[in-house]
């Protein structure tokens, strides 16, 4: 990297710059726009993502007191809080969305299996969830939620392997979490690790159908018919392990397969659980553990929400909001990008904290994210905690 830029304009040098101005043409994302392009829109958003602003006249304070600088960081020369409000109220918020998809396509690719992840498995592994993100109703008419309340959700499909989320889907909260698996393409011989929420007799039959694999949690009011059952193995806490089928007319009629259900108690925790699976071939503690994976989704969501801004936003339209919540993504599957090309030690976290206090300073980023021993070196990650935890 050359040392005479910025450490702004070296974290947009790994920005996919073609792929994007590709996606501007197919949008018209820049028709009829002569000054503040789509480029400028976005590393202005992306500027605000990585330095913490709250709001959109914060992010134009930030901004205006390093006017002389906009040209070298890519800003252009007409940036004002009317034009970025403007642009993300008016400009498609799908050219941010494959901005963000293009990133998360190539820091899956190169960044490393994630370290806790013990499993021998040959497909991925994905956990999938949603989030809510409250807001007021009287600025987001249009985010349906409740009478009083309006609110987003998040549908996330997250690879536990990589820890980055691989597919991200943004509705109104109204939405059902259930109806985020339609919006899904399954991988024939991965793993999808979903809450009881999602517990759906067609939507796992298509699962089961595309040759893939689910692990959920049954409901206490499922009923089953036994077909057989299995010698399980009490001192490892597997209560049962059986053969079945469902006994209601409707959930039979959605799935008339076979399932396999598993009981496994906790005695760390002293808690029952009642796993269904359409997979036989691996043994009751795996698929025990496989559903523990699912917590990796809702840390993630706890991680972003801290250290990404995707609660307040910067307009209030729905495409404001989305192209908002897009950019955040690509922000955070940059910021994986560059920590895994640089094969720097430090954690996402620290990447990202140490890339927000030095944009504006002229140093090589290898030697500013290297020039000291990760905090992160003699301790487990924020993750791994969490996860230990739960």
């Amino acid at each position: 990297m050359n040392e005479g830029k910025y450490v702004f304009s070296q974290v947009v040098a790994f920005l996919p710059r073609r792929v994007f101005d590709r996606l501007v043409a197919n949008h018209d994302g820049d028709k009829w726009i002569k000054h503040f392009s789509c480029w400028n829109q976005l590393l202005c958003m992306m500027f605000g993502q990585l330095s913490g602003r709250e709001s959109l006249r914060d992010l134009l304070t930030c901004l205006s007191a390093h006017s002389s600088k906009y040209y070298h960081l890519g800003f252009g020369h007409n940036v004002s809080r009317s034009n970025l409000a403007r642009a993300n109220e008016k400009r498609d918020c799908h050219i941010y969305e494959g901005l963000a998809n293009e990133l998360i396509k190539e820091a899956r690719s190169c960044c490393a299996s994630n370290s806790e992840f013990i499993l021998d498995l040959k497909g991925n592994v994905y956990a999938f969830d949603s989030t809510t993100i409250s807001l007021c109703v009287s600025a987001f008419c249009w985010a349906t939620f409740r009478t009083t309340e309006a609110a987003i959700k998040l549908h996330t499909l997250y690879d536990v392997r990589t820890a980055i989320p691989s597919f991200v889907l943004v509705t109104p909260a109204s939405v059902h979490d259930v109806k985020g698996l339609d919006a899904l393409v399954y991988e024939p011989g991965a793993y999808y690790v979903l809450d009881r929420g999602y517990l759906d007799s067609k939507r796992l039959f298509v699962i089961h159908s595309k040759k893939s694999f689910f692990v959920t949690r049954a409901r206490h009011n499922t009923r089953f018919t036994v077909i057989a059952s299995e010698h399980p193995n009490r001192a490892l806490g597997i209560r049962s392990d059986q053969r079945v089928r469902f006994s209601s007319f409707y959930p039979r009629q959605g799935y008339p397969e076979i399932l396999r259900r598993i009981h496994f108690y906790d005695r760390k925790e002293k808690r029952s659980f009642v796993f269904l699976t359409n997979n036989f071939d691996l043994s009751a503690q795996d698929i025990a553990l496989l559903y523990k994976y699912r917590w990796s989704v809702e840390l993630f969501f706890k991680w972003i929400k801290q250290h990404l801004k995707i609660e307040s936003f910067w307009g209030t339209s729905e495409n404001a909001v989305k192209t908002q919540v897009y950019i955040a993504l690509a922000t955070y599957a940059l910021v994986a990008i560059i920590k895994t090309k640089l094969k720097t030690e430090r954690s996402t976290y620290e990447t990202l904290q140490i890339i927000g206090v030095s944009l504006l300073d002229k140093t090589d980023i290898r030697t500013l994210l290297n020039s000291h021993k990760s905090s992160s070196d003699n301790m487990k990650s924020q993750f791994s905690l969490d996860f230990e935890r739960y």
